[in-house]
Parts: C-alpha cells; sequence; structure tokens
C-alpha cells in the first residue's frame, strides 16, 4: 500500500506543494541522505532533513510533510545509526559484524510512549544508550557517541484490523482541508506566558477542526505537525504536545467552541484593572498603548474553567500574573500589585 505524502514550503504567505516531490521522499526515507537540494523558480533551495529547515533564494522559508493514514495505520519507522562508515538499521550487523538485539520496531515503541526519553541495551559486553531528544547513542564504557536517525521506510504502512482502543496509531498532517470537520470544540496549547493558544494556520500547519477530525477518528492516537520551523508531536492520550528536536513539552486542552465562542455570559462579563492614576481601565487586546496579550473575554474563559486560579499574561514588555481568589494582578518583575474587578452587564 502507498503513503499519501506530499511536501510542501511555505512561501510568504501560504503553503505550497513540491512539484515531483516523490523524488525528495526517496531521498528522506534513506538514512545517509543530509537532505537534497531542490530547483525553484527564483533558485536552487537546499532541504536539511534532520533540522527540517530551508536555505534557498528567500528568507523565512519552511518545509513540511504531510500524510494523512486512517486511525489503524502507521508508517513503518527504520531507526538508524552512524557506523564507522555507514548508517546501519538496528538489528542489522554493523561493520564489526555484531547486531544488537533491539531492533527499529522496539525503539520506535519505546520513542512513542516517551519522545523525550532514552534506552539501553547490550551488545557483548558493551552497554549502549539511545537517547530520543539528542538523537545520539552513546557507548556507557567508552563514551563513544554516534548518530542515530529515524526515518520513515519508503511507501510502507501497517494496518492494524483488530479493535482494540488501547491501540495508538499515529496520524499525521494531513494535506488537504478536511471535509466535515467538527466545530464544536477547538484545541489550544499553553503558551509561554501561560496564555492558552488556539492552533491555528498558517503559522501552524494543522489547525483546531482538522485536529479535532483526527481526535474524533481515534482519542488515544499521537498527530504530528509542524509550526514555523519546529516539528511536534500530540499526545491525545496526556493532552500534551512535544516539540520533537528539543523535548519541550506543552500542556493541550479541547474546549467546547461554545464556551468561547457562544456563552452570553462571556459577552456580558466585563473584567478591569486599576491603573496608576487610579482609574479602572478595561482588559483590551493588541492596540498602540500595552501591546495586552489578553482580553476581557479571554479572562472570562479562564475564570469560567477555574474561579480560584491564575492567569498569565504580557502588557507591554512585562509579565504579570492575575489571581482570581485575591482579584489583583501582580508585575511579575517589579512585584507590583493592583486591584482587579469583574462587572457583569
Amino acid at each position: 500500500m502507498l503513503v499519501s505524502f506530499e511536501w510542501q514550503l511555505f512561501i510568504g504567505q501560504k503553503w505550497v506543494s513540491i512539484f515531483n516531490d516523490f523524488v525528495i521522499e526517496a531521498h528522506y526515507c534513506q538514512p545517509g541522505a543530509n537532505g537534497i537540494t531542490i530547483n525553484l523558480n527564483m533558485g536552487p533551495a537546499y532541504i536539511d532533513f534532520d533540522e527540517m529547515t530551508v536555505d534557498g533564494p528567500l528568507v523565512n522559508f519552511s518545509v513540511r510533510r504531510n500524510t494523512l493514514l486512517s486511525y489503524n495505520q502507521k508508517e513503518v519507522m527504520g531507526w538508524y545509526y552512524k557506523d564507522n562508515h555507514r548508517w546501519c538499521e538496528y538489528g542489522s550487523q554493523g561493520s564489526d559484524g555484531r547486531s544488537s538485539l533491539i531492533r527499529s520496531d522496539y525503539l520506535e515503541q519505546k520513542y512513542n510512549s516517551n519522545p523525550r526519553g532514552s534506552v539501553q541495551f547490550t551488545v557483548g559486553s558493551m552497554t549502549y544508550m539511545v537517547d530520543f531528544t539528542a538523537m545520539t547513542q552513546t557507548n556507557l564504557s567508552t563514551r563513544m557517541l554516534r548518530k542515530v536517525r529515524r526515518r520513515p521506510k519508503f511507501n510502507e504502512v501497517v494496518t492494524d484490523n483488530s479493535s482494540n482502543q488501547n491501540s495508538s496509531p499515529s496520524l499525521a498532517s494531513p494535506s488537504a482541508n478536511p471535509t466535515n470537520s467538527s466545530s464544536q470544540h477547538i484545541w489550544e496549547f499553553m503558551g509561554d506566558e501561560g496564555i492558552w493558544t488556539e492552533y491555528q494556520k498558517p503559522g501552524c500547519s494543522l489547525d483546531s477542526a482538522e485536529i479535532e477530525r483526527l481526535y474524533q477518528l481515534n482519542p488515544q492516537c499521537q498527530v504530528s505537525f509542524t509550526a514555523r520551523r519546529f516539528s511536534y508531536t500530540l499526545y491525545f492520550g496526556g493532552m500534551y504536545q512535544v516539540n520533537n528536536k528539543y523535548g519541550t513539552k506543552r500542556a493541550v486542552r479541547r474546549i467546547a467552541s461554545g464556551i468561547q465562542q457562544t456563552n452570553s455570559t462571556l459577552s456580558q462579563a466585563h473584567w478591569q484593572f486599576m491603573d496608576m492614576d487610579g482609574q479602572w481601565k478595561d482588559y483590551m487586546k493588541g492596540g498602540s498603548q500595552g501591546h495586552c496579550s489578553v482580553s476581557s473575554q479571554d479572562i472570562e474563559v479562564r475564570y469560567q474553567q477555574d474561579s480560584t486560579g491564575t492567569m498569565g499574561f504580557r502588557a507591554g514588555r512585562f509579565s504579570y500574573e492575575l489571581d482570581f481568589s485575591g482579584m489583583t494582578q501582580t508585575n511579575l518583575s517589579t512585584n507590583t500589585r493592583r486591584p482587579v474587578r469583574r462587572l457583569q452587564s
């Protein structure tokens, strides 16, 4: 069975498909391939397969590889280490004539259970550790370090025909807009400032509707996607996402769209803080004064979810914490505290 894949470049304001991308795919599936140079109308561009970045005639290029598999399918992944002269798949014979007892499928299982973790194994009298975050293999006796790569097998997928609901097939980013997507829920991740941020295009290769559709297919699956120049994996079972390069983990949530968009309580509630001049001021998102990262409605959404909790936000160059229990906001740099109030119109 052929895998439906598509390689795309982000140029300007949109993602565009790369012509004859099966050539890129064939190279990408080779463990020894560092990257490939493709010819564009504006000149040659080099795709780095390890970093998933593009060096080309224009700045701010991004690249992504999209596939869409059924809920019971997943790509066959190969795991390789750099031997003295070549890339060897785990389980095959290396240049020293020995082979490890672990295979690609074992490493893939361990990786899917914890992409930031590691696994140890022995070959003869030597013990090795594979670090998934650094993508390296270390001989724990000699400290010799080798590079590790994880690449798909060209046009290979496996299908699980069982009805076991505990299985966790991997779904990669769709290459086209989904049909009949549910609009009843939105998906958000916890941003740097403690602000819940919705998955949206074009910055992200997936949006809420697409994630929700994949979630409906299998609430226990894993979804791969790209955001700017990084690739991520979203774990529905644990409700978190992981940066595949750095291992950074962020919380993810799924909320009813009515909570954020149609609940009349949100539009009626009004949040204000007392400014330094003693006047009550509205929380206004963006704008020329303060550049606040949240609005009254954003605050009300969080308040409705946890009326005794806290919420982080930014205004100008400062970070703040809003305490719903104490009805105060605190500047985290200066510790200046100001009263906050919630008005019901």
